[in-house]
């Protein structure tokens, strides 16, 4: 390591990221998967967004959640897929202080933002499963307006301590990341000064309110799936799950990857960096490219119509 890279300064003017450490030899085969699913999540997500606009029968608020799923899912991939592709295509590692600080921002964000989009699709099940005859004057549009404006001042407020501490701690390690995107614990693991505060508020934000999050859905399909099982047909049990299966399958794909990264950065020491960095990738960019696939093969109004989207001739 070079003697720049462990120069004492207070805020170093730029970061250097590695990619993924041990696996440099990859990097071109790792960076082809990378840009097929983010070019599979905008294709697919975009989908999304056209047939809920163009089709005005899917103009309820399961599709409206989908739309702001959707819109997160592109915000997401996009801030971190760009600068990755151009360190593994380019070697273009440099990344200045107050743009990782911005890429680490949003990330974050959007993260939270996913996550209270996802609770409030959980809600959207139980009330159209358990409470079906009120549904549609529970969920009107200025609610539905009004929970999407809640999602996103949520995700804004409780991310902007994660820059502001940043940008106040002493470096004076090194400015090398060992990850392909500015993570917040990454960040953290440079300073040299006292980071307990970000540390504990990082961990309040992954137990408390995502844990939250997590316990609000699971008591929604608790609910849910103890009001299908009491269906008396068979055909009629069928029917409701399969309406809410596709949002199982999303609620698995993000949290599932997300909770395993979490845990093994804080408490994983004996984990191989490349391993960890790769996990740190995947719960980023998998839920962006299998959420349009699961609601657009598990949704039949979405699927039948994604065949017109590419037979269409317009006039």
């Amino acid at each position: 390591m070079s003697d720049s890279n462990k120069t004492d300064f207070t805020n170093p003017s730029s970061f250097i990221l590695l990619g993924i450490p041990g696996l440099e030899a990859a990097h071109i085969w790792i960076s082809i998967s990378f840009c097929t699913m983010y070019a599979i999540a905008v294709l697919g997500n975009f989908i999304i967004l056209f047939i809920v606009k163009t089709e005005a029968s899917l103009h309820g608020s399961m599709y409206y959640f989908l739309c702001m799923l959707a819109i997160t899912d592109l915000l997401l991939s996009t801030a971190i897929v760009p600068k990755m592709l151009s360190n593994f295509w380019f070697n273009s590692r440099e990344i200045d202080f107050s743009a990782c600080l911005t890429q680490m921002y949003f990330i974050h964000c959007f993260l939270m933002m996913e996550s209270g989009i996802l609770v409030a699709m959980a809600f959207d099940r139980y009330v159209a499963i358990c409470d079906p005859l009120r549904h549609s004057t529970i969920l009107t549009n200025s609610v539905i307006s009004k929970i999407g404006l809640a999602v996103v001042m949520r995700g804004i407020m409780l991310v902007l301590p994660y820059p502001f501490l940043a940008r106040q701690w002493p470096y004076c390690r090194t400015n090398i990341i060992s990850q392909t995107y500015c993570e917040h614990m990454a960040v953290v693991k440079l300073t040299c000064g006292d980071t307990h505060v970000s540390r504990y508020y990082s961990l309040f934000m992954v137990f408390c309110v995502k844990g939250l999050d997590m316990i609000f859905i699971a008591v929604s399909y608790t609910q849910i799936l103890r009001a299908i099982f009491s269906l008396p047909t068979k055909d009629a049990l069928l029917k409701t799950l399969g309406t809410c299966s596709s949002h199982l399958c999303s609620i698995l794909a993000f949290y599932i990857p997300l909770r395993f990264s979490s845990l093994t950065h804080r408490f994983g020491h004996n984990v191989p960096l490349h391993f960890h960095v790769l996990i740190a990738n995947v719960y980023l960019l998998v839920p962006p490219m299998l959420h349009p696939i699961i609601y657009g093969v598990r949704t039949k109004q979405i699927w039948g119509r994604v065949p017109w989207i590419f037979t269409h001739k317009g006039t």
